[in-house]
């Protein structure tokens, strides 16, 4: 039977990951893969730690949705992949490769997966995770200092010449594909149990 695609996307800190391990309390972890947008990220041996530094990470072009493709088709064909894994320390991809099997259900999490017609397409559900601005801030400097050794000024210079701007322009355009829209402010029961729902129902079609 072929897989079910689920696509969770919002803006940066948005909580995307919290709401999907909220669903994922309601079907069994050994049926699902979680795949992390981030780690597609272009490879940037080449360029030095300051050029890293300077690349818009908030921009399309910034992710390899090439290589992205073609694996989730081969995931959903019932093959395996070799997915690359990002070091967010380095700024560039880890030497390392990590072997995906596939697996009913298929999770992949980023703030701009709903951006490429390709992908979507391939989409069971498409979920965008919103929560305000000043929040999501709050949030990411407190990741990036704590988890990415970034100091307080480089996250605040980042946030402010490419993070907002760039939601505004590339991410939150994204709503419109949509199919379920979760606001992250307050709590979000009824909209998990919807998507839970969904995944239950299509796990039973595919038996």
């Amino acid at each position: 039977m072929k897989p079910l695609l689920f696509l969770v996307s919002g803006g940066s800190a948005s909580g995307k990951t919290t709401v999907v391990r909220e669903i994922l309390k309601h079907t069994k972890e050994d049926n699902v893969i979680k795949i992390n947008h981030d780690d597609y990220y272009h490879n940037q041996d080449h360029l030095t730690m300051e050029e890293r530094k300077n690349i818009n990470y908030d921009h399309p072009k910034s992710l390899d949705n090439d290589l992205l493709f073609e694996h989730l088709k081969e995931l959903l064909a019932g093959n395996s992949i070799q997915k690359p894994i990002y070091d967010f320390v380095r700024n560039t991809r880890s030497d390392e490769l990590e072997t995906i099997h596939p697996k009913p259900i298929i999770i992949v999490e980023g703030i701009l997966i709903l951006h490429d017609k390709r992908i979507r397409n391939l989409s069971n559900m498409n979920i965008f995770v919103e929560l305000d601005d000043d929040t999501r801030f709050i949030r990411r400097l407190t990741r990036d200092i704590n988890e990415r050794g970034r100091t307080m000024q480089s996250v605040i210079d980042q946030y402010l010449s490419t993070v907002k701007p760039m939601f505004h322009t590339y991410i939150r355009p994204t709503k419109r594909h949509a199919d379920v829209i979760i606001p992250n402010d307050h709590k979000h029961d009824i909209a998990v149990d919807l998507v839970a729902t969904k995944i239950k129902v299509s796990m039973n079609a595919l038996k």
